[in-house]
């Protein structure tokens, strides 16, 4: 299917706006530069869903009967936007398209078209003679009488793949008329302007503005502390009325960024557009991916095929993940990422189940409020790993919600009372009262509290863990919420290296939502194996004691 078949407009939208790029954003670079910029049908596309307008949408600035003024954002069935597509699709000359029409052009709600009423751009200083005539029923558009636009990036280089294609549109166009063009900002007619920010630029970050784009939020992190800024930026739109959008590269899903929190934010005043290719075709191999980079493209009539497969393959050699993300529009996990998710998925046997009475060990890890708590077994001679018990804060849990650590209790009781369990490995912090109780009940021989905190021989059973992930010498029951805690866990760096000089890693979670307590579990259920195979231990006999 091409991506224009998805493309149906059947919502009232500023048809103005497109119209007015057209006329007045010249093609700011390559064989056609200078010429009008006709939109791409995915740049139409999200172009008029940012302006779609709600049905009872009233005139931006009208009174209210409390004598407050409508807001701008109020008339728009989308507060913000997202865009995520691969690099060179055209992400930047359609984003500096919008910060111009939000500059000059009439991108503010104004009363639905009885029919023949005509936008003249004389009327709002532009001597370029444009005029637009609304249908009737059309939604009518006004500029902002006070622009204030800031174009936010990680850096400065950052902010060029918008700025630069900017400044050309202008001084290519009738908008030169308008403004006055310089290297860190844009002075638009006689009080507003476009800004150039980073989180450098921390005294600007906050101010009232009508307008802002957020270049590559996939890179806005909380460790670089983007995302706090990217956070206070929107603070300063929502004093104004004003709207956003961001552009993306889809985002590593293991880093805790602006585009996946936006991504995955449940509010629905947000638009979304994303076209992952088909999951069935695999990046790694070469004719899928032509078809990943056939289908992801489409519509953007400037892209060359053979170029964008000739990056693509030379960066799978160094960074796949990377690849995948940049030109396969895919959520590809990076070199940060603790397990091999895709893997473990391989390595899911569901109809594998050790035999009751069989040697096993367990690993425990988890809390009783905000982490998951985690029971993982593990078959000693098959190294068959399952879920005891996992349980996970409700998103709707109360203040003093806490895990039903009888659940849990009940659990451990009824695994020691169908396998023979030689040990468990339980980190207790946490979770002491719980880990009392098992010891009190089988000793501490058998629950054996095995503290995480323990950088270095965590750091070696985490490395044994994922070794064996990798060389397929477990197998498990598929458990998809344990999957989920395998694929949350990233690496954390060390300054710890082992007798050879390898660097040695610890895991964290992405984000705090993101639980990893599963993984944690299984990783000391395993190491809890590997010790019952290096002792020899052996599954004991069972004697049944005769009622007399």
């Amino acid at each position: 299917m091409a991506a224009a078949d998805e493309y149906v407009v059947d919502f009232p939208t500023l048809w103005i706006v497109p119209d007015w790029i057209e006329a007045h954003c010249p093609i700011p670079d390559g064989d056609l530069r200078g010429q009008p910029l006709v939109l791409y049908d995915w740049q139409l596309w999200c172009t008029v869903n940012h302006y779609r307008v709600r049905a009872d949408a009233r005139p931006a600035g009208e009174r209210k009967p409390d004598g407050s003024t409508v807001s701008t954002a109020s008339a728009f069935v989308y507060r913000r936007s997202q865009v995520i597509a691969p690099q060179k699709t055209g992400k930047g000359p359609w984003s500096a398209a919008i910060i111009a029409a939000e500059a000059c052009g009439p991108v503010r709600f104004a009363g639905w078209a009885k029919g023949g009423e005509v936008y003249r751009c004389a009327d709002h200083g532009c001597g370029c003679g444009w005029e637009y005539e609304y249908a009737a029923g059309e939604p009518m558009g006004k500029p902002w009488p006070t622009p204030l636009i800031q174009l936010l990036a990680t850096a400065e280089d950052q902010t060029d793949n918008v700025y630069r294609p900017l400044q050309s549109m202008i001084r290519l166009g009738p908008l030169a008329d308008l403004t006055s063009v310089g290297e860190e900002f844009i002075r638009v007619g006689e009080a507003g302007r476009i800004d150039v920010v980073t989180s450098s630029a921390t005294a600007r970050l906050g101010n009232p503005i009508t307008f802002a784009l957020q270049d590559e939020t996939g890179l806005y992190t909380t460790t670089n502390r983007m995302v706090r800024v990217a956070e206070t930026q929107r603070r300063g739109l929502a004093g104004m009325g004003g709207r956003m959008i961001e552009t993306t590269n889809p985002p590593d899903p293991t880093e805790d960024s602006t585009a996946k929190r936006t991504l995955e934010s449940k509010a629905k005043d947000i638009f979304r557009f994303w076209r992952p290719p088909p999951a069935g075709l695999d990046y790694r191999k070469k004719a899928d991916r032509r078809k990943i980079h056939r289908y992801v493209y489409a519509g953007s009539l400037h892209v060359d095929l053979d170029a964008i497969e000739a990056e693509a393959a030379e960066l799978l050699e160094k960074d796949p993940a990377q690849a995948e993300r940049f030109f396969g529009n895919r959520m590809a996990a990076g070199a940060g990422v603790a397990f091999d998710a895709d893997r473990w998925r391989e390595l899911a046997r569901p109809d594998l189940e050790v035999p009751a009475g069989e040697l096993v060990v367990a690993g425990v890890d988890g809390a009783r409020f905000r982490d998951a708590l985690a029971i993982i077994a593990t078959g000693v001679e098959s190294g068959h790993q399952w879920r005891v018990d996992l349980q996970e804060r409700p998103d709707n849990a109360s203040d003093d919600y806490e895990h039903d650590l009888e659940r849990a209790d009940q659990a451990m009781l009824d695994l020691f009372d169908r396998w023979d369990v030689w040990r468990v490995y339980v980190d207790p912090q946490y979770i002491e009262p719980l880990v009392e109780r098992w010891q009190g009940r089988w000793g501490d021989k058998k629950i054996v509290t095995w503290w995480t905190y323990r950088r270095r021989p965590m750091a070696f059973a985490l490395r044994k863990f994922r070794a064996a992930i990798t060389a397929g010498e477990l197998t498990h029951d598929g458990d998809p919420d344990v999957a989920q805690h395998i694929a949350n866990a990233v690496k954390r760096s060390t300054n710890m290296v082992d007798d050879d000089g390898h660097p040695l890693w610890l895991i964290d979670k992405p984000a705090p939502e993101r639980k990893i307590d599963a993984a944690m579990a299984s990783c000391l259920a395993w190491e809890c194996r590997g010790d019952a195979v290096a002792a020899g231990a052996k599954r004991q006999r069972r004697y049944r004691v005769a009622a007399y």
